[in-house]
C-alpha cells in the first residue's frame, strides 16, 4: 500500500513500507512519522495495541530507519495527509545509523554535500515531483500537438554558437564537444517529420556561479516546418500555459510544501506581454512607463519597502532572542522561539541580498547601452513590471546566434525571442525564426569565425527543399526554478553539476 491511496482505504487494515520521516514518544506511545516516497503519514503505536515486545522495537526506531507497519487506516484531518494509521504491528527492516541532516538548519554547502540524502526530505521530495509533473506536461502537449519525438546527438563535432564555453573531449583521437544544444540536428529532423522536440541532456563550460546557471542541464528543443516567428511564439505561450496550468491542478501538496504563492502563479497564465527588442530597452532605461510608472521609481520603492522589512526582522529577531533568554521559559517555547529566529535570519539574508542587488539594478537600467544583450539584471528589471512572462523579440543581429533570419522589414534586427519569466527569473525560453538563404548563412558562419567545413551538412538543408522554420529551447531547470520559485536551480535537478562541483 502507498501513501497517496490512504483515502479509499479507510476502515481498513493495511500495510505500509517506509522510513521514519520524524519520531516522538511517550512511555506508552509512539508516534512516527512515515514516508514512503508517495507521501508522508503519522502512524500511532500505542503498546495497548502491538503489545511490549513491538513497542520496545519501535523505541528503538532512528531518524530514517526502514519499517514496513501493519494498521488500521483512520481518517483525521489535522494529520499530515489527513490519514493516520493505527499500528498493529510493525517490522524493523534496518535502524539507521545516526542521520547527519538533522531537525536544523544547516548551510547550503553541507546539504549539497549530503544531496544523496537532502533529496529525502519534505522540499526536495516536493520539488523531484513537481518536476516530474512538469517533464510528463511536456511530453503530453507536444504528442497532443502532432510532434514526434526525436533525439540529438551529445557528442558534436561542431558548435552551434562557437566553442568558447563548451566541455571538449576525444573522440577517437579526434576533437569532439558535449551539446550545448540540439537545435541543428531538430533542424535536420523537422525537415523529414514536420513537427519534432527533443528533450535531453546539454552542457555548458561557463565558470559562472549565479543562481541560473548549471554546467548540465536538461533542454527541450521543439523545431517546425513551414513557422515562422509569430507562429513560433503562439506555440510558446501555449506551451508554457498549458504546463504551468498542469502543474497548479495536479501539485496542490508539493506547491504548499515549497510555499509557492499561487496568486503570482496564475496571473502568467495569460497572454504574455509582446515586445520588440526598442520597446524593451525603452522600459527597462525607464524613458517609457508600464502602468503609470517606470522601472527607476518602481526599483526606489522596492528599495524602500525592503529596508523597511529588514528593520521588522530585526526588531522580530530580538524580540524572540529576549525571550529565548528569559529564565523559566519552557524548553518546548524556547525551542520555538529558537527555530523562528533560524527563519528569520534566512529570511534576513534574502533582503539583505536584495538592498545589495537592488542598487546594482537601477544603475543596470540606468547605464544600460542600446545593441547590447540582456544581463540577468536588465532582465529582472523588465521583468519587475510585469506579471506575465514577457517575450522580447527582433534583436540587434550581432548578439543573436548565426542561425536567426534577418527581418525582412529591418535587417538590423534578427527574428529571435526571448521568453522572460516573471518575479526575477528571467530567460527560460529562447528561440526564433531560421535564416533559410544558404549564403547568408554562409556570411554568419564567416562572421562569427566558425569553421564552414563542420557545417556543410547544415547548409544542405538550406540547398535541398528549404521552408520557412522556426523552433526555441526551454531549460527545464529554469523553469522549475520558477514554478516553485526557488532561489537556485541548484535544487531543480536530483545531483547538480555546476562550476566547483562535480559530487556527490
Amino acid at each position: 500500500m502507498k501513501v497517496k491511496d490512504l483515502a479509499s482505504k479507510v476502515g481498513e487494515v493495511i500495510e505500509l513500507k517506509g522510513w521514519v520521516a520524524n519520531k516522538r514518544e511517550s512511555k506508552t506511545v509512539a508516534f512516527v512519522i512515515l514516508r514512503d516516497g508517495s507521501g508522508q503519514c503519522q502512524c500511532i503505536i500505542d503498546v495497548n495495541n502491538v503489545g511490549e515486545k513491538v513497542f520496545n522495537d519501535a523505541k528503538t526506531l532512528t531518524l530514517e530507519s526502514s519499517l514496513s507497519i501493519l494498521g488500521k487506516v483512520v481518517k483525521d484531518e489535522r494529520q499530515v495527509g489527513g490519514y493516520e494509521i493505527h499500528a498493529t504491528d510493525l517490522k524493523i527492516i534496518q535502524v539507521a545509523e545516526e542521520y547527519p541532516i538533522a531537525k536544523k538548519e544547516h548551510g547550503v554547502d553541507f546539504l549539497m554535500d549530503q544531496r544523496h540524502l537532502w533529496l529525502r526530505s519534505q522540499r526536495q521530495w516536493a520539488i523531484m515531483r513537481i518536476r516530474n509533473t512538469i517533464i510528463f506536461g511536456i511530453h503530453q502537449f507536444f504528442q497532443k500537438e502532432g510532434f514526434i519525438q526525436m533525439d540529438a546527438p551529445i557528442f558534436t563535432g561542431n558548435a552551434c554558437e562557437g566553442t568558447t564555453n563548451l566541455f571538449e573531449t576525444d573522440y577517437y583521437g579526434q576533437p569532439a564537444y558535449l551539446s550545448q544544444s540540439g537545435q541543428l540536428y531538430g533542424e535536420a529532423m523537422a525537415m523529414a517529420m514536420g513537427k519534432i522536440y527533443t528533450f535531453g541532456p546539454t552542457f555548458r563550460a561557463e565558470k559562472s556561479k549565479t543562481r541560473r546557471h548549471l554546467s548540465e542541464f536538461w533542454m527541450i528543443e521543439p523545431e517546425m516546418a513551414f513557422y515562422d516567428i509569430f507562429q513560433n511564439m503562439d506555440l510558446i505561450e501555449s506551451f508554457l500555459n498549458e504546463v504551468i496550468q498542469k502543474v497548479i491542478d495536479e501539485c496542490e501538496v508539493e506547491l504548499g510544501i515549497v510555499g509557492r504563492d499561487l496568486t503570482m502563479l496564475e496571473k502568467s497564465i495569460a497572454p504574455f506581454q509582446r515586445l520588440t527588442y526598442d520597446e524593451a530597452v525603452e522600459i527597462i532605461t525607464g524613458k517609457q512607463k508600464v502602468n503609470g510608472v517606470n522601472t527607476i521609481d518602481t526599483l526606489n520603492g522596492d528599495l524602500k519597502s525592503k529596508e523597511e522589512e529588514k528593520a521588522a526582522i530585526l526588531a522580530e529577531i530580538e524580540e524572540r532572542e529576549a525571550k529565548i533568554n528569559q529564565q523559566g521559559i519552557k524548553k518546548g517555547e524556547r525551542n520555538f522561539n529558537m527555530n523562528k529566529v533560524a527563519q528569520l535570519k534566512n529570511s534576513l539574508k534574502d533582503v539583505e541580498e536584495d538592498l545589495r542587488n537592488i542598487p546594482e539594478w537601477i544603475a543596470s537600467a540606468t547605464n544600460f547601452t542600446y545593441g547590447e544583450d540582456f544581463g540577468g539584471s536588465d532582465e529582472t528589471v523588465l521583468t519587475r513590471m510585469f506579471d506575465t512572462p514577457i517575450m522580447v523579440y527582433d534583436w540587434p543581429h550581432e548578439v543573436k546566434a548565426f542561425y536567426l533570419k534577418r527581418n525582412p522589414e529591418d535587417e538590423r534586427f534578427a527574428r529571435g525571442v526571448d521568453v522572460l519569466a516573471p518575479e526575477g527569473y528571467g530567460e527560460i525560453v529562447g528561440g526564433g525564426e531560421r535564416e533559410t538563404d544558404v549564403e547568408k548563412v554562409k556570411a554568419k558562419i564567416i562572421e562569427h569565425e566558425l569553421p564552414m567545413k563542420e557545417f556543410e551538412w547544415y547548409l544542405d538543408l538550406r540547398r535541398y527543399g528549404t521552408v520557412p522554420h522556426s523552433g526555441f529551447g526551454l531549460g527545464l531547470e529554469r523553469l522549475v526554478a520558477y514554478v516553485c520559485k526557488l532561489p537556485h536551480v541548484r535544487e531543480t535537478i536530483p545531483f547538480p553539476r555546476m562550476y566547483g562541483r562535480l559530487f556527490p
